[in-house]
């Protein structure tokens, strides 16, 4: 599933930009009217469960289709889902360092226009490793927070194990039902942690994804692999935010050595002045097919698959 996320979340793809025949249009419209209907369903709302599934059923009803679901209430002995307040996260955390990325609008890993008149390029943001409760401090907005800046915590790559271990014993890092149906416990676990304005661009997973919000809610805009073509794939030259230290202001560095990142040029939000120009250069996103929509709220458990 291609998904963006936005907090209260590509591998290699051809550029698919261009106009297409009226037959392959019509081929393509079947496609997705047949895969929705067959695997999906005909609405555009994720399946619930109020209970967890038992291996077999979530192997044969969500992982074998490409279906995603969200499971409710199969979370309440975990006692994260209680004890997890600033005060308790500060004080078990007190000494731990951390990464804390810092964008000026909470758009990281994204396409982005430096200016009028350059090129889009793909920028990751820029990352400070500082002790969390000044991290904390930084996302909660409070008086130590700088005008402009967005600051989350979407450190990946295993994260939790390696900066937030000591809550390791609130939580389950192992899923049982879902170790037995995929085969394999988990090969990461991650902990992110941010606000209202933290957005996450389409994108597409290489692992099977368990997320779970423990506080908080996290909507999602989610399409079937069929619709990859719906994405405006591009190749964008890798950059990433530099953040000065004097006035808290950013700019835009270039990757060295130079590299290219194909990433969605879809901005399922634009802003209103954009909107109009956004649905002339993107029309298989703007004209078909409403994305599925979802939100996952404290205690619930949204089930991603691989792409």
């Amino acid at each position: 599933m291609h998904h963006p996320e936005k907090e209260d979340d590509m591998g290699s793809a051809a550029n698919v930009e261009g106009t297409d025949t009226s037959e392959e249009e019509a081929g393509l419209t079947k496609l997705w009217k047949e895969v929705r209907e067959l695997s999906l369903g005909c609405g555009s709302d994720v399946e619930r469960l109020h209970l967890p599934p038992s291996p077999i059923q979530f192997l044969r009803d969500f992982v074998m289709p490409n279906k995603p679901c969200i499971i409710t209430d199969g979370l309440p002995h975990w006692p994260a889902l209680t004890k997890w307040t600033n005060a308790y996260l500060t004080a078990l955390l007190q000494n731990q360092i951390v990464s804390l990325h810092f964008t000026p609008n909470g758009r990281a890993d994204s396409v982005v226009k430096p200016t009028i008149n350059s090129d889009s390029c793909f920028v990751s943001a820029h990352v400070e490793r500082i002790p969390f409760p000044a991290a904390l401090e930084y996302i909660a907005g409070s008086e130590h927070w700088e005008r402009g800046a967005v600051a989350y915590a979407q450190e990946q790559n295993g994260c939790f194990m390696s900066e937030y271990s000591l809550l390791a014993q609130d939580v389950e890092t192992d899923i049982p039902w879902a170790t037995e149906a995929l085969g394999s416990k988990p090969e990461a676990v991650n902990l992110w942690i941010g606000n209202e304005r933290a957005t996450t661009s389409f994108h597409k997973d290489h692992y099977e994804n368990l997320y779970v919000v423990v506080s908080g809610e996290k909507h999602f805009l989610l399409l079937p692999p069929t619709d990859l073509h719906r994405m405006y794939i591009k190749e964008y030259p890798a950059a990433h935010y530099v953040r000065s230290e004097e006035n808290g202001e950013f700019k835009i560095e270039l990757d060295t050595p130079l590299r290219y990142v194909p990433w969605s040029s879809v901005d399922p939000y634009p802003p209103s002045s954009q909107a109009e120009q956004e649905r002339m250069l993107f029309p298989r996103y703007f004209n078909g097919p409403k994305p599925f929509e979802c939100t996952v709220r404290a205690g619930e458990m949204l089930y991603l698959l691989e792409l």
